[in-house]
């Protein structure tokens, strides 16, 4: 059960790391495509490159996280309200082919959070 549960964990902290990463590139290299659909969310060219620059930060210390597991944790935790966010957006919208990764992005931080030997909530 151990080998599933590590398995599911860096599967999901590998696909988290992609999603993240090609979405903060997009909105901060300024992608045609990406600067459309956020100023149709309502985010203009200062906000989108915000939330990039946000949602890179974020990448940048789950790539830290590789070596130092409590930043893996510290950027789930930062990139977790931009999941929420993203999803929240996208449905309000009722852009429902776009919320899938967000949703996706939500239920991977539990399970990443869940799955990390270093990260507990104390009550």
């Amino acid at each position: 059960m151990e080998k599933v549960t590590t398995i599911a964990h860096w599967l999901s902290y590998t696909y988290y790391l992609y999603v993240f990463g090609y979405a903060s590139l997009f909105k901060v290299f300024q992608k045609e495509s990406m600067m459309q659909s956020m100023q149709s969310l309502g985010f203009n060219k200062t906000w989108t490159i915000l939330i990039g620059i946000g949602e890179l930060i974020g990448v940048i210390l789950l790539l830290i996280g590789l070596l130092k597991p409590q930043y893996k944790n510290l950027a789930i935790l930062l990139l977790f309200p931009f999941a929420v966010g993203a999803f929240t957006a996208h449905m309000s919208h009722q852009e429902y082919h776009h919320f899938y990764d967000a949703l996706v992005m939500c239920i991977l931080t539990v399970i990443l959070l869940a799955t990390d030997k270093s990260f507990k909530i104390l009550i």
